[in-house]
C-alpha cells in the first residue's frame, strides 16, 4: 500500500525571502585580504564581477526581514566558486571565503533560528566547475585519472577553454557551457558524494535544499535515496526542485516535497497585471499574456489539481527570481498591479517567496538586470508605500491560518472579478480580487462576516471592491 504523501508542516506556513548573496548586504565582519578589489556597491548589474555581499551582511539584516514578516530564507549558492552567482561549484564542503566561510554560515543559521526563521540552501548537483577537484584531476591526468567516470568525456585531449567554435568542448556540460561540466550520475560514486553533501549540511543545521535544474538528474532512484538521507537526517527538511513545467515524476511523495511554482508566477501576473504587461515578454516556459478572471480561474484550478494537496500547499510560489525579469519590470513599473499580484500570493495555497528588494520597488529585466545590489545606502530610493503594503499583506497571511492551509474553492469568476473561498475546520475566508479598471459593487455574503483587508471593519450590505484592489472577509464564529 502506498504511503501517504507528507511534506514539512512549517513550509505550508512559511513566507520565504530569496537572497542573491553577492548583492544583498555587505558587512565589515567578513575578513578579506586588505587589497581585495570588489566592484562599488550598486554598480550596474550588467558589469561582471563581485560587489562583496556576504553572509554576515545577511545576519545584520535579519531584524529587517523579521519585521517584514519573513520566516524562511532561500539562498542562492554559497559554496566556493569562481562566479558571482556561484553556480560553478569548486568545493561543496566549503562556504565561499568571499561570503565569510563556514563560520559565517554557522552564525547565520544560529541567528536565523533564534528568530524562528528557516534557511534553505541552493544545491547545484547537476554540474560543477572546471575547478572542481575531480574534474581538475582529469584535466591534469587525462584518461589516467581514477575520476574519469565522474564526468562524460567524448575524446582527447580535453578542451575546457575553447578559443572558437572550430573546436568545441568535448565533454558533457550544462547547456554545452565549458565552465559547467555535467556530472555522470550513472557513477555510484557521484551519487554517494552528493548524498554525503546533503547529509553534511543538514547535520550542520540547514533546513532544506533547493535543487538547481533538478529535473536534469533523471535517475529517480537517486532522488528516492536522496529523500531517504535527507529525511533521516532531519524529518522536517524541505526538498524543492527547480522545474519550469509540470513535475509529476518527481512529486509522488517519494522524492521531492515541491517545486518552484512557475505556473503561479506567470498566471498571477497575467491576470492581476493584464492591462500593463510588457509587450511580448517571455521567459522560457513563462507564458506572460493577459488573462481575464474566468481564464485565470481555470489556470488556478489546473495548478492546484496537479499534485497531492500536501505537495500543493508546500509549493514554492515565487513571483520573480534571479532567473527572471523582476515582476515590477514585467508589469511596466505599475505598483497597483504588483500589489494586487502579491495579494493573490498571500491568499492562495503554497509558500510565497519574495525575491530580495521586490518589496521596496527594485526593478530590472532578465539576468543580469534582475541582480542589482540592494540599495541599503540609498533609503530615499525605497518605495515606502510598497514596503508598507508588503508588510500588511504578509501580516494578513501570518495572522490567519485559513489563508495558509485552508481548502480552496472558486466562488465566481466574471470578466476581471475573481472571488474564492478558503476554509478549514474553524474558519472561513472570502477573497475578492478586482483586476479591472472600474470599481465593482457586490452583495455581501449571508452570515456574520467582518472585513479583514484592506482594513478591519464590519461588512456592509454591499461590498465595493475598487479597481485594481482586493478585499478579504472572515466569517465570525
Amino acid at each position: 500500500m502506498k504511503k501517504p504523501v507528507a511534506t514539512p508542516e512549517w513550509v505550508k506556513n512559511a513566507v520565504f525571502y530569496q537572497i542573491f548573496p553577492d548583492r544583498f548586504a555587505k558587512s565589515d565582519q567578513a575578513i578579506h585580504p586588505p587589497h581585495l578589489k570588489f566592484k562599488p556597491w550598486g554598480s550596474p548589474p550588467e558589469e561582471q564581477g563581485y560587489q562583496g555581499g556576504d553572509l554576515y551582511g545577511i545576519v545584520e539584516k535579519l531584524d529587517y526581514l523579521h519585521d517584514l514578516g519573513i520566516n524562511a530564507l532561500y539562498l542562492n549558492p554559497i559554496f566556493a566558486s569562481a562566479s558571482n552567482h556561484r553556480y560553478h561549484t569548486f568545493d561543496y564542503y566549503t562556504v565561499d571565503p568571499l561570503l565569510g566561510g563556514n563560520d559565517a554560515l554557522r552564525l547565520l543559521l544560529d541567528e536565523a533560528h533564534q528568530r524562528g526563521m528557516k534557511v534553505v540552501l541552493d544545491g547545484v548537483f547537476n554540474h560543477a566547475s572546471r575547478g572542481f577537484w575531480q574534474f581538475h584531476h582529469i584535466l591534469e591526468n587525462g584518461s589516467n585519472s581514477p575520476y574519469i567516470d565522474w564526468f562524460t568525456v567524448h575524446d582527447w585531449p580535453l578542451r575546457p577553454y575553447p578559443e572558437d567554435g572550430a573546436k568545441p568542448i568535448n565533454y558533457s556540460a550544462w547547456w554545452n557551457l565549458p565552465e559547467l561540466p555535467k556530472f555522470n550520475f550513472a557513477n555510484p560514486d557521484v551519487q554517494t558524494f552528493f548524498l554525503d553533501v546533503a547529509r553534511h549540511w543538514l547535520a550542520f543545521g540547514i533546513d532544506g535544499w533547493r535543487l538547481d535544474v533538478g529535473n536534469e538528474i533523471e535517475d529517480h532512484s537517486f532522488w528516492q535515496r536522496f529523500r531517504e538521507v535527507v529525511k533521516a537526517t532531519n524529518p522536517e527538511a524541505y526538498i524543492v526542485g527547480e522545474v519550469w513545467e509540470e513535475a509529476q515524476p518527481w512529486l509522488q511523495g517519494d522524492q521531492w516535497d515541491a517545486t518552484m511554482n512557475y505556473i503561479m508566477a506567470w498566471s498571477a501576473m497575467s491576470f492581476a497585471g493584464s492591462r500593463v504587461l510588457r509587450p511580448a515578454y517571455t521567459r522560457d516556459l513563462m507564458k506572460i499574456a493577459p488573462l481575464d478572471a474566468p481564464a485565470y480561474a481555470k489556470v488556478v484550478d489546473y495548478m492546484l489539481g496537479l499534485y497531492d494537496p500536501e505537495i500543493v500547499y508546500a509549493q514554492l510560489n515565487m513571483l520573480d527570481s534571479h532567473d527572471t525579469a523582476r515582476a515590477l519590470w514585467v508589469m511596466q513599473e505599475d505598483q497597483k498591479a504588483l500589489c494586487l499580484t502579491f495579494l493573490l500570493y498571500m491568499t492562495l495555497p503554497g509558500a510565497p517567496c519574495i525575491y530580495y528588494g521586490t518589496e521596496i520597488g527594485m526593478s530590472g529585466g532578465d539576468d543580469p538586470g534582475c541582480r542589482a545590489a540592494f540599495p541599503w545606502n540609498h533609503p530615499e530610493s525605497w518605495n515606502q508605500d510598497l514596503l508598507t503594503y508588503y508588510k500588511k499583506a504578509i501580516a494578513l497571511r501570518n495572522n490567519h491560518s485559513v489563508l495558509r492551509t485552508g481548502a480552496y474553492e472558486l466562488v465566481s469568476a466574471d470578466e476581471m472579478i475573481l472571488v474564492f473561498r478558503r476554509k478549514d475546520g474553524l474558519n472561513e475566508a472570502l477573497v475578492y480580487i478586482n483586476a479591472g479598471t472600474e470599481d465593482a459593487t457586490l452583495p455581501s455574503p449571508t452570515g456574520a462576516w467582518k472585513t479583514i483587508w484592506p482594513t478591519v471593519d464590519k461588512t456592509p450590505a454591499y461590498l465595493t471592491v475598487t479597481a485594481m484592489s482586493g478585499m478579504v472577509l472572515l466569517k465570525s464564529s
